[in-house]
């Protein structure tokens, strides 16, 4: 750009170029700013700030049904029993309580001590947000034995609040909305999307009845598909159906559960023990899902290692010393599922994505907890801690005897000064990013894929047969593995971080390729390794996954010619 153009851009930046945006018009504007993206994720998290709502009036102690709707046009309608969003004027705003709610952004309830004492939605945005984000949008209110109605078009009412009718039911609330196909890549709804995230709020709060139809899906009859999610025992049926759904055969048949309030904090806790050997935990915090952890689940996993260990040490002190290890957090955690769910009046989010928990406090009233339930059930249940011990030792020798097979395969690999496996046809570039590894299925294929390739930038690597099924094995057993050997050489990547001797962590910081693709036959048996090697990279490596390295090859099934 010339001087002279830069002059006249500043020339022309004045107060015309300052845009104020009025009303919902910032959301349609900048909408992930607001619901975190407009594609399939965004679309269903719409349905999810209004069901929201009506968990928050069932925690308020108002709602106990909540009815969603997927209807034969993919519009959703959602309603519940509760007390019915407020109708009448709003001295600030000039208007019905109901198009403050439905227009202004925070704006609601959730900011009043008084109204809610814990709310999962965040910001005070989401019904305005939805509204704002759909073509059009119905509001229905149910209140004192009337029906109260407004309707809105890309946010903005189409005319007041108006009583359109009366009910015999009871208050509540009903909403349809259209999302706009002019924002989102899709406005087509998955019914196993919201059946998962419903079941889960079921669970999260027991007692509440939710249902799902689905009126695009009907069986010869005109019956539309339909289920019911209800729980009487909250997080500790919660915590059962995981592990079955995760095919896990329970080591101990109890949940240990603990449903109390420790420095003003709701905390309802389930463990379940399984021989697995993987940790599966999922934490709450007002029904919201911390990916990221957070406090809560620091508290937890302290208490869990300090009460564990004392136990071990005080009672199983000769099996620690004859097996010459020693105890750390992570073997006290293998085998475990845990659903953890804390209600926090005023929480902090922090991390990408906003979904760790923040605040310093929760994590000592979680600690507290925890360790007062886990002692009380180690003294009343002898046998069972017994075995949750003994695997607890079984873990720490597995972890210890994979350290020692980690560093056996590394002493072998290109940078322990070994060389690479006799298999591996390799290309003569050493520039990572333009190399590319076809995992391959056999010999034949091997040769095949030889005779096709580019030798500068593609390299070969034939696997024999299907290899170790990572899942199911103990964490050392993948490293006494020839194949999976082969595919960690060739790669050329170490496991551990300095400082850490036991990490797990893959270090891809020396990777070889930076495309790694799983190239096998067109049947069965081909997507049968596929899911074997890419359980290995999921479990082992996915370092490797989240950097984008990892690809899957689709061969064709007929070839045409003439």
């Amino acid at each position: 750009m010339t001087q002279e153009e830069k002059m006249n851009g500043e020339n022309n930046y004045s107060a015309s170029n300052i845009q104020v945006l009025e009303g919902l018009e910032a959301v349609r504007k900048r909408p992930a700013m607001y619901i975190g993206d407009i594609s399939e994720k965004g679309l269903h998290h719409l349905v999810y700030e209004v069901v929201d709502n009506s968990i928050d009036e069932a925690l308020a102690g108002y709602c106990d049904h909540i009815e969603v709707f997927i209807n034969e046009d993919n519009s959703i309608t959602v309603q519940d029993n509760g007390r019915g969003i407020p109708v009448d004027y709003h001295e600030k705003e000039k208007k019905s309580a109901l198009e403050v709610v439905m227009t202004v952004l925070h704006a609601g309830g959730k900011f009043d001590k008084g109204s809610y004492k814990v709310s999962g939605g965040l910001h005070g945005v989401g019904v305005s947000c939805v509204n704002a984000l759909s073509t059009h949008m119905t509001t229905n209110v149910f209140r004192n034995g009337k029906v109260y109605q407004q309707e809105y078009s890309c946010g903005k009412p189409l005319y007041s609040v108006k009583e359109v009718g009366e009910c015999e039911r009871t208050d509540g609330t009903r909403q349809t909305f259209w999302p706009d196909g002019d924002i989102f890549t899709t406005t087509i709804y998955k019914y196993e999307t919201l059946q998962n995230r419903l079941r889960e709020l079921a669970y999260l709060n027991k007692g509440i009845t939710i249902t799902l139809t689905d009126l695009r899906d009907k069986d010869e009859e005109g019956n539309p598909r339909a289920e019911t999610f209800h729980s009487e025992e909250g997080v500790k049926e919660f915590v059962r159906f995981l592990n079955n759904q995760q095919n896990n055969t329970p080591l101990i048949d109890d949940v240990i559960y603990l449903n109390t309030e420790k420095q003003g904090v709701p905390i309802e806790i389930a463990i379940m023990y399984n021989t697995g050997y993987r940790e599966n935990l999922y934490s709450y915090v007002n029904n919201i899902n911390t990916i990221e952890g957070g406090t809560h689940v620091v508290g937890f996993r302290t208490a869990l290692t300090r009460v564990l260990k004392k136990y071990a040490e005080e009672n199983n002190a000769k099996a620690i010393e004859k097996a010459k290890i020693e105890i750390q957090g992570e073997d006290f955690r293998e085998g475990l599922v845990t659903v953890i769910s804390v209600k926090v009046a005023e929480p902090q989010f922090e991390g990408q994505t906003k979904t760790k928990l923040g605040n310093s406090e929760i994590s000592g009233a979680v600690n507290q907890a925890v360790g007062e339930a886990l002692n009380n059930y180690l003294e009343e249940h002898p046998k069972e801690a017994k075995q949750i011990v003994d695997k607890v030792i079984l873990a720490a020798t597995a972890r210890i005897a994979a350290r020692k097979a980690r560093e056996t395969v590394q002493r072998k690999s290109p940078m322990g000064g070994g060389g690479m496996p006799g298999k591996l046809a390799d290309c003569s570039s050493r520039v990572p990013e333009e190399c590319e590894l076809f995992l391959v299925e056999g010999d034949s294929a091997g040769g095949s894929a030889k005779q096709g390739r580019s030798r500068a930038t593609q390299a070969i690597l034939p696997l024999r047969g299907k290899i170790l099924n990572v899942e199911k094995a103990m964490w050392h057993k993948a490293f006494e593995s020839d194949e999976v050997n082969n595919i960690i050489t060739a790669l050329g990547i170490r496991f551990g971080v300095d400082g850490e001797d036991d990490s797990k962590k893959a270090n891809i910081d020396k990777l070889r390729y930076h495309k790694v693709i799983i190239m096998t036959d067109a049947d069965v048996d081909g997507a049968h390794i596929d899911t074997l090697i890419m359980t290995l990279f999921y479990r082992y490596m996915p370092e490797i996954i989240e950097a984008g390295h990892l690809y899957i090859a689709n061969p064709p099934l007929y070839k045409c010619s003439k």
